[in-house]
């Protein structure tokens, strides 16, 4: 498949007229109430970048995504891709790695690459703005089969995270991956599209590591943890995903 190729200007552009249509008059914010009847999950990764004045609102969801899901299995990610660097401010949580998973999803869904995108399990994008989009998307997830199983617990060792993890269902050559998550953060913007503001960031993805499953579907990992990682204002989200379509087929809290 053609990879996609587009500039940070371009990007920009695709986000401004996408967000654009997200917003309709009358459109007011509410409390959503994803009630699960199934035994689905709902991963959300967002891209997203301080550089990008269509990004806030997005995030702004997602914070309240994130607050009122209490003990549903929802899990947010927030990932600051780095190709809206060049364009006058630099994401200090930008990095290339996050915009390489970005066009890998454009190729698997397939999809355009812009800001602000959420992908849900993996498997469907909208606007990440998109309240009422976004809202059926979790409850289509929350509602729909788990076909696999993850358990992982961590031991923190000066530094690191010893884990270990147990896979039940059919996975195939799935791999494991481990968000290292921090919770908040506040930026004051001085440059680029969003001068003069401070944002307000939840779940910050500051570091992505994937293993191959080992024999047995059970295994132990160690990876090592940013500067300040505490238990109170960080958390590890791990997910298994079929790295061949993007599918992502079961997701756990690291419980350490």
């Amino acid at each position: 498949m053609k990879t996609v190729k587009l500039s940070a200007i371009c990007t920009a552009m695709v986000c401004t007229l996408l967000t654009a249509a997200a917003f309709t008059p009358g459109t007011v914010s509410k409390k959503q109430d994803h009630s699960a009847k199934g035994n689905g999950f709902a991963v959300l990764e967002l891209f997203t970048s301080e550089g990008c004045s269509s990004c806030p609102p997005a995030e702004e969801l997602l914070a309240r995504i994130q607050k009122e899901a209490g003990n549903k299995p929802i899990y947010v990610l927030a990932y600051h891709v780095d190709y809206w660097n060049r364009l006058g401010w630099k994401d200090i949580f930008s990095s290339p790695e996050y915009s390489k998973r970005q066009y890998q999803y454009s190729q698997q869904l397939p999809a355009q690459v812009y800001t602000p995108q959420l992908v849900v399990n993996g498997s469907s994008e909208y606007i990440g703005s998109d309240e009422t989009a976004v809202s059926n998307a979790i409850e289509a997830a929350l509602n729909g089969a788990g076909g696999a199983s993850l358990n992982i617990t961590g031991q923190l060792q000066s530094g690191k995270l010893d884990l270990n993890y147990q896979v039940t269902g059919n996975t195939g050559k799935s791999q494991l991956l481990v968000a290292v998550v921090q919770k908040h953060a506040v930026s004051d913007v001085k440059r680029g599209e969003n001068k003069g503001r401070t944002l307000s960031h939840v779940q910050i993805v500051r570091d992505l590591q994937v293993f191959n499953i080992k024999s047995g579907r059970q295994g132990a990992e160690q990876i090592s943890l940013p500067t300040g990682f505490n238990k109170e204002e960080w958390e590890c989200i791990s997910m298994i995903q079929n790295p061949a379509t993007g599918a992502i087929e079961a997701a756990a809290r690291v419980a350490i």
